[in-house]
């Protein structure tokens, strides 16, 4: 069983170690997002996985029972929400679109990514710097995880630490901004 407060491995590697496509691939995605290692990008793909998973059991679930399962139109609904919650999806969005959905769609929802988009940092490894000493705030809380995955409610909220040193560097045209 083990011990339960060891932290599990939440991803899982590739499967064959050397593919030249896919490595050219995760090192263009390393370089975009500014990541630190291809971990990250095996851990997006993974939630990606799971959501995908997902949906292709409630799609098998929706075909198998011409009814049309209560319980099975719940879980769909949920999850939808959920992914809609997350800005991954639209909120007219059906299990088909849950399919669509690619490894650069969560790696854009990612704080990291968020704080360089919103303009709080002029660069990716400069917004991964930052939250990672603690200068970036989303909804009023200190965040020094880069790869946070933002909600949409908490998309606006995302801010300098109200002690951090950038905000009294901050320009006075960029104070008007904030």
């Amino acid at each position: 069983m083990g011990y339960p407060g060891k932290s599990r491995k939440t991803y899982e590697s590739p499967s064959h170690p050397w593919q030249a496509i896919r490595m050219s691939e995760e090192v263009a995605l390393v370089k975009k997002y500014g990541l630190r290692n291809k971990r990250e990008i095996w851990k997006a793909h993974s939630i990606l996985r799971k959501y995908r998973r997902e949906a292709r059991k409630m799609l098998a679930k929706s075909t198998a029972t011409s009814e049309g399962d209560v319980r099975a139109k719940e879980e769909e609904i949920k999850t939808l929400e959920k992914l809609n919650k997350m800005n991954l999806l639209k909120e007219s969005a059906k299990l088909d679109d849950v399919l669509a959905l690619k490894t650069e769609d969560i790696l854009e929802r990612r704080l990291q990514t968020q704080v360089q988009r919103k303009g709080l940092a002029n660069s990716m490894k400069q917004a991964r710097q930052l939250i990672t000493h603690g200068h970036i705030t989303v909804a009023g809380r200190k965040v020094t995880i880069p790869g946070y995955l933002v909600r949409k409610n908490e998309e606006a909220q995302i801010g300098y630490y109200v002690g951090s040193f950038m905000i009294k560097n901050l320009k006075p045209k960029a104070k008007a901004a904030e």
